[in-house]
């Protein structure tokens, strides 16, 4: 019995040890495809809210981290990304969140010039209800494409709210709460982003924090 349970032990331990040197075998072949991959979805998306031609920098490359739960939506510090022209900081692309969504938080890259116009926004989370508040979704709608272009006359401008608070955005069919949380959310981030060229230097640099 004891010579039994000793060599279903050495078989155990064995198949462990292979099955971890397997694992790490192709952790090391494929990390640098992964990678490679997460950079170029990572480039397209930020090409979607910042129009490549406004830049002459590596905006992926060019970025600090900003923490401010009141504008951001939560405590964790947001990735931001400075667009350049002749060394010049003329837009940037910030992660951002609408915490009042209808199922929960909504995950956003807002990217805006810091005049007050936004040139584009992204949801790279939600868990919002399909056939309702996915419609923020670009694989469902072209409804988020809208902001592209808006420009705000002030913090209070009411046109950037959803039409049945008054303002210029269209909710959706049977939900108002997910549409209403994405335009505030973007309000919020791109005011805040008017501030961004006098505070750069005070925010860590990705990486360093």
């Amino acid at each position: 019995m004891l010579n039994t349970m000793r060599r279903h032990g050495t078989i155990l331990a064995l198949f462990a040890a292979g099955t971890t040197a397997l694992s790490a075998a192709v952790y090391t072949l494929t990390k640098d495809t992964i990678a490679e991959q997460a950079a170029l979805v990572q480039k397209k998306l930020l090409d979607q809210v910042v129009p490549n031609e406004l830049y002459d920098n590596d905006l992926a490359q060019e970025c600090y981290l900003v923490s401010n739960e009141r504008i951001l939506g939560n405590k964790q510090p947001r990735r931001l990304y400075i667009a350049r022209k002749n060394g010049e900081p003329v837009a940037a692309a910030l992660e951002t969140t609408a915490p009042d969504g209808y199922s929960g938080s909504i995950h956003l890259l807002v990217g805006a010039d810091f005049k007050g116009t936004v040139l584009g926004v992204r949801v790279t989370e939600h868990h919002e209800t399909p056939g309702l508040g996915d419609k923020i979704e670009t694989r469902i709608s072209d409804w988020i494409t809208h902001f592209s272009g808006k420009k705000m006359a002030s913090d209070h401008d009411p046109k950037w709210a959803v039409k049945k608070d008054g303002g210029e955005f269209d909710q959706f069919t049977g939900a108002t709460i997910t549409p209403r949380a994405v335009v505030n959310a973007t309000k919020r981030t791109a005011v805040f982003m008017q501030l961004i060229p006098q505070e750069l230097s005070n925010y860590p640099i990705c990486g360093d924090e």
